[in-house]
């Protein structure tokens, strides 16, 4: 390009793509904002390729063009069927997968960088076959692992020969990516396990902001009034209510528990499994537990401060192949977390190593209710363990640490 007498150098894209984004409030929506808007005055042009929806709302229509904060978002129409039936979901992703796959044909150059996401499921595989066409550099952000995933959820279709096809395909997009980067220890283990050398794998968590959300005194939260939890033991559960999360042990301690009117079980956010959770409420009668919608970024350090303890569930099935970000937030927030799930798994070795949490394994209803119980009756015990977490937030999980971390893989090999 051309001004005056001088030559200007065309800036290189840095481009990445995900389903959700700013100002959607899921987590991989969240993750994605915050480093996007951390890497403004780089060297590259930062664009975001993602849908016209909300994840809560298939129906949103949100702007098409954007430049926010020095990013140009572009939003992609796709179809909108929403996330609660399976045949129209699939329509959504591939609409996606299209549009996107149109979009890198057209715009990728030798040299960008293409980070894609794992939303929807295998994007990985569209952006390497347009990242090898166009000889853009690929990096992969695996969120999960698919179709593991779908495999241990019990969706059949993915079983057999579809689904080794289609572990074919993510395979070699994971070979052509310069950098896979994962969440834990156990996800590396999976990649590792099919053949991808160690050093193309980077383990990045997912993070909080700690200068947001810090440990805050339930009295100074106006959340306690507004929703009328004063003098409650409150039990949180933040975030998405999927498929991947067990909730059928949680309910039994609501239910042993519905005597205790000084104990709530509080759920915020939504998900698939929220409609569920709410009729098996309703069908048992628990008025002990409170359903809220997800909260904007601006109130999360009121509403992850608010519960004496969180919960964190995982199906032990979808260790290795899912870490649940809920953890960073009650991290930052400085609560001990109650982890249901498996007692090997990713965040109940940190709960453990780090004596900041304790773990309960699935299905055992009255372990959960016994935890609770000494929980509430031992408020210094429950004390240090939120300290113990906001130590070890301070210590891993920051978001400085992380978007440091983002900067070196982005950069460091940048031609």
């Amino acid at each position: 390009m051309k001004e005056g007498s001088k030559f200007v150098q065309r800036k290189k894209n840095l481009v990445f793509i995900n389903r959700y984004f700013f100002p959607d409030h899921s987590a991989t929506s969240q993750i994605l904002s915050d480093l996007v808007f951390s890497l403004g005055g780089s060297d590259y042009e930062l664009q975001v390729l993602t849908s016209r929806q909300c994840y809560d709302d298939a129906m949103a229509t949100l702007a098409r063009k954007e430049d926010i904060r020095g990013v140009k978002v572009r939003r992609l129409w796709t179809s909108r069927f929403g996330r609660h039936w399976l045949p129209g979901r699939a329509l959504d992703y591939l609409s996606f997968y299209l549009r996107v796959g149109v979009w890198l044909l057209l715009h990728v150059n030798a040299g960008d960088i293409v980070v894609s996401k794992t939303d929807p499921p295998l994007m990985s595989v569209v952006a390497a076959v347009i990242a090898k066409l166009r000889r853009g550099r690929l990096i992969i952000w695996n969120q999960d692992v698919y179709p593991e995933v779908a495999s241990a959820l019990g969706i059949r279709v993915l079983g057999g020969g579809l689904g080794r096809l289609l572990r074919r395909a993510r395979n070699w997009s994971w070979q052509l990516a310069e950098v896979n980067v994962v969440l834990g220890d156990a996800m590396r283990r999976n990649l590792l396990a099919q053949n991808i050398p160690d050093e193309n794998i980077h383990v990045v968590a997912n993070w909080s902001d700690g200068s947001e959300i810090r440990p805050l005194d339930k009295t100074r939260n106006p959340l306690e009034k507004e929703w009328a939890l004063a003098n409650k033991f409150v039990i949180g559960y933040s975030g998405n209510m999927g498929r991947a999360h067990e909730f059928d042990t949680i309910l039994q301690a609501a239910e042993a528990l519905r005597e205790h009117r000084d104990i709530v079980f509080l759920f915020i956010g939504n998900g698939k499994r929220r409609r569920w959770l709410e009729q098996e409420v309703e069908r048992r009668r628990l008025s002990n537990v409170l359903f809220k919608p997800y909260q904007p970024t601006t109130m999360l350090k009121y509403s992850l401060s608010l519960p004496d303890v969180h919960l964190i569930s995982l199906f032990p099935s979808l260790e290795g192949l899912i870490v649940p970000s809920k953890f960073y937030g009650i991290a930052a927030a400085g609560r001990p977390t109650l982890f249901v799930g498996d007692p090997d798994g990713e965040i109940s070795r940190v709960l453990q190593e780090r004596q900041c949490g304790l773990t309960v394994r699935t299905g055992d209803g009255a372990g959960l209710v016994k935890a609770i119980l000494d929980l509430q009756a031992d408020a210094a015990w429950r004390a240090s363990l939120g300290a113990n977490a906001r130590e070890v937030f301070d210590t891993l999980y920051d978001k400085p640490l992380a978007i440091n971390k983002w900067y070196n893989i982005l950069y460091s090999k940048s031609a």
